[in-house]
């Protein structure tokens, strides 16, 4: 808990950095892309990760590589790196080193929302990527590493440099939301509740109490998904 809190206190002291604000029911938009649009989450922790856990939920109709989470230390700009490759591939890098989940490509006609979770643990090196609430088999990564601090934590590009070194032809276009970090790995149930919203205990990086900063075209709108929407408005649309 000594350690959550140090995290807190330290995002909150970030030069740059708005105050902490729910986004529940929001969305941020990448419209086009830009090397220029990006969010920083960035973190300067003064102490190293043994474990953690990333979820998100995003929404795409690219059909190139593009990066959804990057963490860069001052020695790695792919930290922690989460990175989709087109059509059915996700790269979870770890200190500069990456595994590679195939997931099974979707028989669909439409762009869909896709939720996903990533952890990994150094005790074991074992890495957990869990997409729509269902696990791949788990792979191993880095055993005995420890995950650097004093990080920028960016959504919307893929950092080549620390908190630089963009290509836009790996931005991010589409809708981010749900967004949350954790020092620990989550076990499959908590995995469920926060694929459904709900509210886990005390944590890092929270979507329900988020510090960012818009930094190009990017907009913060109320998400369009059907299950952020108010019973009521649903109501009177089935009448």
């Amino acid at each position: 808990m000594e350690k959550l809190l140090l995290w807190l206190l330290v995002l909150t002291g970030l030069s740059g950095i708005t105050a902490q604000e729910d986004l529940f029911g929001h969305v941020l938009i990448f419209p086009k892309a830009s090397p220029t649009a990006y969010i920083p989450l960035g973190t300067k922790n003064k102490q190293s990760l043994q474990s953690f856990t990333v979820c998100l939920r995003y929404f795409s109709d690219l059909t190139r590589d593009y990066s959804l989470f990057s963490y860069a230390s001052r020695t790695s700009d792919n930290e922690i790196l989460l990175f989709r490759s087109f059509p059915d591939v996700y790269k979870i890098y770890i200190g500069g080193t990456a595994v590679t989940f195939r997931v099974p490509e979707k028989e669909k006609k439409w762009p869909e929302w896709v939720h996903i979770c990533t952890s990994w643990e150094s005790a074991t090196g074992i890495v957990q990527l869990w997409v729509d609430g269902k696990p791949l088999p788990r792979k191993g990564l880095q055993k005995g590493y420890s995950v650097k601090a004093e990080a920028v934590i960016l959504l919307g590009q893929d950092q080549d440099s620390y908190g630089a070194g963009f290509d836009e032809n790996q931005s991010f276009v589409g809708e981010i939301t749900d967004v949350h970090m954790w020092d620990h790995v989550l076990t499959p149930a908590e995995i469920r509740l926060i694929k459904n919203n709900e509210v886990l205990p005390l944590h890092p990086m929270d979507w329900r109490n988020m510090s960012y900063e818009i930094k190009g075209y990017v907009l913060l709108k109320p998400s369009l998904c059907p299950m952020y929407r108010a019973p009521q408005a649903t109501q009177e649309e089935e009448l």
